[in-house]
């Protein structure tokens, strides 16, 4: 995981031969704060800020699946934040079309702050399965409002 969160931060712009290097420098020392790479040491890459992120983003991901569960008693096993009916991929969605943290908890005051930001960390990490759901009325023009006289 080390090592793809390396490549995550740009090392994949080194040609391959360099990267392998790079990967078997990282799992033959994966507590190093650095490896040397190369003859005398001409490449030094920095994996300590690399790991800080992973591990950041591995306590995030905990936090989310403490805080959202999925019961198939309750909403058919749909992921819900704990203690609600809140769908978790649902405030996830309304994150990434642009809506407001403060948007978020004004509409659904059950929830946190911290919850609100988990969402799309789960979304991610457990995205849905299956095909999205069909929307037949999304293509389609709406019906045509006609007005009839009436004869007097």
């Amino acid at each position: 995981m080390l090592y793809l969160q390396l490549e995550a931060n740009g090392l994949r712009c080194l040609p391959l031969a360099k990267r392998r290097q790079i990967a078997r420098a990282v799992e033959q020392a994966p507590s190093a704060d650095m490896v040397l790479v190369s003859p005398g040491g001409v490449l030094a890459v920095e994996i300590k800020a690399a790991r800080k992120q992973m591990e950041g983003g591995l306590r995030r991901l905990v936090q989310a699946e403490r805080t959202i569960v999925s019961d198939p008693e309750i909403m058919k096993g749909t992921p819900v934040f704990r203690g609600t009916r809140i769908p978790a991929r649902a405030i996830a969605e309304m994150l990434a079309q642009g809506a407001s943290v403060e948007e978020i908890l004004e509409g659904y005051p059950a929830l946190t702050r911290e919850a609100v930001q988990l969402a799309p960390v789960y979304a991610k990490a457990f995205p849905g399965r299956g095909r999205p759901p069909a929307r037949p009325w999304a293509k389609r023009r709406p019906p045509r409002a006609t007005q009839d006289r009436l004869a007097s």
